[in-house]
């Protein structure tokens, strides 16, 4: 069967002047073609028509054809109708297997274009990238894409509530508006679908980890049954994160010991219900034992006879996802390691169907952290990585980090035990707290757009690198025009760096305010429990600074491949992006660069703020390519970001200072206020607090 798409002739409209924008088009703009580009798609098609082979139309084919239909109109300049006659075809000739990954070819040939696979996602899959070449400015006459998601499970984890507030949320309030569904769906959701799909995410864990019981009673259940049916047709799974303790909360059981039979039959009973609403229902997602949450723990169980109880309940049909993250302040050893010497001795004690979630560095979201010790040490468990994508400890969505840099460096880490990261989760998958909110821009700013995009781009090819990234999130977003990449690409890979410099330099963590997260505290010393506190982890005093992690430290370091601990065993030889995370070392301890490491500390404060200072510069001088309202939007960003770098800088001297008693290297500027200044603000009402 046929389905016609817009014809694009060869009296296409001409490029409209630029009008403002509001970033609600995220990636999936399609701006007009310019000069040689849409000479080329004036060649190539002079009539673009989609046809749809292997069976009927299926939803998901017929958004295909509609995203096509739109980009190309788009693209084009406009939809344009011209006198019937041979022209370019694009075929989707995609197979009906339900088992399809996703992957896809798209390649050009005398008939025009064929996007291929498998299964109907690849068509859908397909599609989106072939909008995304051309809206690079490739030629449609010479693709050749072959394409295969590395990951099965691509997921962003929701930490939003019902009532609307979003846990760590920096752009709005909640997407989801659970209180008019079943009956009235929002179209942003299915705005959302599309932009997920068009990066291949295919899973949503739809509420916070801290999570409510109720949300498994049955108006939920109908409530996100409407969200699944909805999702379906773009290849996204529906996942919800379960309270351990709901057996007691909403069945009435005087215990949630998994061991207990009643306990048993009774997730079994509300797994068999969940299915008979949405019958590919993902799975649960859990955070239990960690943070005050219940879990199998206070039952003497342990977590994989927690997970097991909820894997049973599923059977085949769905995934236990259970979070690794765990401290407690009842345990005295290092955080970092609590994790690993909870979940290590029960390496293969998980169900098949289970999967341990597991964040990319052993604190939790840092600016920059040693990857995980838990990856390559459990060859029997299925593992995923967990990141963050809304940037609670990297200046919510007012400071520009791109992220990829920091994921890439993740992905990339040899764990010792034959494989990096990405091999060690490529059987299982990547999840990313997601960022977006009811902000009209999804995430806040507009950079901020860009986290969600790489994130999706790497769980689907983790060789990608975060340039390539960068450079098409960049032209689909703001400007195609090389000018305009060349310049806006370099300022995003050196932006992460300088969020470290300015916040946590030199292996530094932990040092923000207590609650919410903002700007700097490492004067806090004294909370209740030993881990909420700046202290706890710089130790800094007269001697020295840093976190031994060495055999005469907590020997956290023992956790790692002997391979890998080797290289970050020597204070003298460790790559000092992660100096003081592994040793505690005096002020006057030499550096690499010549310089004590007190000078260097100032040095890499002033380089943070340096660099945010030329991002602003070089913002400024790109207002010629990209829309008003946007220029506007993130140049009141980086002057709050330049503002904020310089706070992190002064605040966080100035206690180093009262500490050690050093005086500021020759010709080094001083802080603008007094630390009794930087001691005494207070954010109370901070977003996401």
């Amino acid at each position: 069967m046929t389905a016609g798409l817009a014809l694009i002739g060869a009296a296409l409209a001409l490029v409209p002047s630029a009008q403002a924008e509001d970033g609600y088009d995220l990636w999936l703009r399609h701006a007009p073609l310019e000069g040689e580009a849409l000479e080329r798609l004036r060649i190539f098609a002079p009539r673009v028509e989609v046809e749809l082979y292997r069976g009927d139309e299926t939803p998901t084919l017929a958004i295909a054809a509609r995203e096509l239909d739109l980009g190309l109109a788009k693209l084009g300049g406009g939809t344009v109708a011209s006198a019937s006659g041979a022209g370019s075809a694009i075929a989707l000739e995609c197979g009906s297997d339900p088992a399809g990954a996703g992957e896809y070819t798209v390649r050009s040939n005398a008939k025009g274009i064929a996007i291929g696979g498998p299964g109907q996602l690849s068509c859908l899959y397909g599609a989106y990238a072939l909008l995304r070449e051309l809206s690079q400015g490739a030629d449609p006459r010479s693709l050749d894409i072959v394409s295969a998601p590395a990951m099965p499970l691509r997921m962003l984890n929701h930490w939003d509530n019902p009532d609307g507030h979003v846990e760590r949320g920096y752009s709005g309030r909640s997407i989801f508006d659970w209180w008019h569904l079943p009956e009235r769906l929002d179209q942003r959701m299915i705005d959302y679908a599309r932009a997920n799909a068009s990066i291949g995410i295919n899973a949503v864990a739809v509420n916070n980890v801290n999570a409510t019981a109720y949300v498994l009673e049955p108006r939920y259940i109908e409530k996100l049954a409407r969200l699944a049916d909805a999702w379906r047709p773009y290849g996204i799974r529906v996942f919800l994160s379960a309270r351990f303790s709901a057996p007691r909360e909403l069945g009435g059981l005087e215990t949630a010991d998994p061991l207990d039979p009643a306990v048993r039959a009774w997730w079994a009973d509300k797994a068999d219900e969940i299915y008979a609403a949405i019958p590919d229902f993902g799975g649960f997602l859990v955070k239990a034992n960690s943070e005050g949450q219940p879990g199998p723990q206070d039952y003497g169980r342990t977590h994989a006879e927690g997970a097991n109880m909820l894997a049973e309940a599923l059977r085949e049909r769905g995934t236990v996802i259970w979070r690794a993250f765990v401290y407690s302040e009842h345990d005295e050893t290092d955080r970092a390691k609590q994790a690993y010497a909870e979940f290590i001795p029960l390496d293969g004690a998980f169900a098949d169907n289970v999967i341990v979630q597991v964040k990319n560095g052993p604190i939790d979201f840092q600016p920059r952290e040693p990857f995980h010790p838990m990856f390559g040490a459990m060859p029997d468990t299925r593992l995923m990585l967990e990141a963050q994508i809304t940037k609670e400890y990297l200046g919510f969505a007012s400071h520009l980090a791109y992220l990829a840099p920091m994921w890439e460096e993740v992905l990339d880490a040899d764990t010792g035990h034959g494989a990096t990261v990405a091999q060690v989760v490529a059987p299982v998958g990547m999840a990313g707290v997601a960022n977006t909110g009811s902000d009209r821009n999804w995430s806040g700013s507009d950079f901020d757009q860009a986290n969600w995009y790489a994130f999706g781009r790497l769980a689907w090819d983790p060789s990608l690198s975060s340039e390539q990234i960068a450079r098409e999130w960049a032209a689909q977003t703001f400007s195609r025009d090389p000018a305009f990449v060349d310049a806006v690409v370099p300022m995003m890979l050196a932006s992460r760096q300088a969020v470290v410099d300015y916040m946590t330099p030199l292996g530094l963590a932990h040092l923000m305010g207590t609650g919410h997260h903002y700007g700097p505290a490492p004067w806090v010393c004294e909370l209740e429990r030993p881990e909420w506190n700046p202290c706890y982890y710089h130790r800094a005093d007269a001697d020295g600074i840093g976190f031994d992690r060495t055999p005469s430290g907590s020997d956290a370091l023992s956790q790692y491949a002997p391979s890998v601990a080797a290289h970050w065993s020597d204070p003298e030889a460790i790559d000092p992006a992660y100096l003081l995370w592994f040793h505690r070392v005096g002020w006057n301890h030499p550096m690499r660069s010549g310089r004590s490491l007190w000078a260097e500390l100032v040095a890499r404060y002033d380089s943070g703020v340096g660099e945010v200072d030329r991002m602003a510069q070089t913002w400024r001088g790109l207002a010629h390519y990209v829309d008003p309202q946007r220029h506007r939007a993130v140049s009141a960003n980086l002057a709050i970001q330049q503002s904020e770098a310089r706070w992190w800088r002064d605040g966080s001297l100035s206690y180093w200072q009262s500490v050690n008693g050093l005086e500021l290297p020759a010709g080094t500027r001083p802080a603008a206020e007094s630390l009794d200044h930087y001691r005494s603000l207070s954010f109370p009402e901070a977003p996401g607090n």
